[in-house]
């Protein structure tokens, strides 16, 4: 069954974040308050290298208190080109400038709460260009085998729904 939406109701925005509170209707003609996040797009890139190695940062999440490693991702400026997103969200994170980008996948991370979508890439090359532009976005860069993936995340080493999604997606396609 469909779930039909009859109102949204702003209940705090910024330059982030746009959460709602949705009156929506569910089976039976019932009703349901439900909050939800409206979030711009955002874009990002598994980097492979010749050694089979992909690029990725070591992070905290504050929010969950927990470190994880992740691939570089981040928001799209408005009529941004996806691709051109996640190739500049590599290199201000990284320091790295990616290859030719081709699509992987898309996936909304959080439907059950927000719009939030994320269009991941791939790279099979790399240019170091340089420190990363945003330093404070990773503790460390490295360049991490793919035959390792599966024992970071059994170690929840990753955690990330993106980065997961976009990791086993890429070791699936071989």
């Amino acid at each position: 069954m469909r779930w039909r939406v009859h109102s949204e109701t702003e209940l705090y925005r910024d330059e982030w974040l746009d959460i709602r509170l949705a009156d929506v209707e569910i089976s039976g003609g019932r009703h349901l308050q439900h909050r939800l996040i409206r979030a711009q797009p955002g874009a990002g890139a598994v980097v492979v290298d010749d050694r089979q190695r992909v690029l990725l940062m070591w992070r905290h999440r504050f929010i969950t208190d927990a470190w994880g490693w992740e691939i570089p991702i981040g928001g799209m400026n408005p009529g941004e080109d996806p691709a051109a997103a996640a190739a500049r969200e590599v290199e201000e994170e990284t320091g790295w400038r990616p290859g030719p980008l081709r699509p992987v996948v898309v996936t909304h991370p959080t439907p059950g709460i927000s719009d939030s979508q994320h269009t991941i890439f791939r790279a099979d090359t790399a240019t170091y260009v340089g420190p990363p532009q945003e330093d404070w976005e990773s503790e460390r860069i490295e360049w991490v085998p793919l035959s390792e993936i599966r024992e970071l995340i059994d170690k929840q080493d990753i955690v990330s729904g993106t980065t997961l999604v976009a990791l086993l997606y890429v070791l699936a396609s071989g």
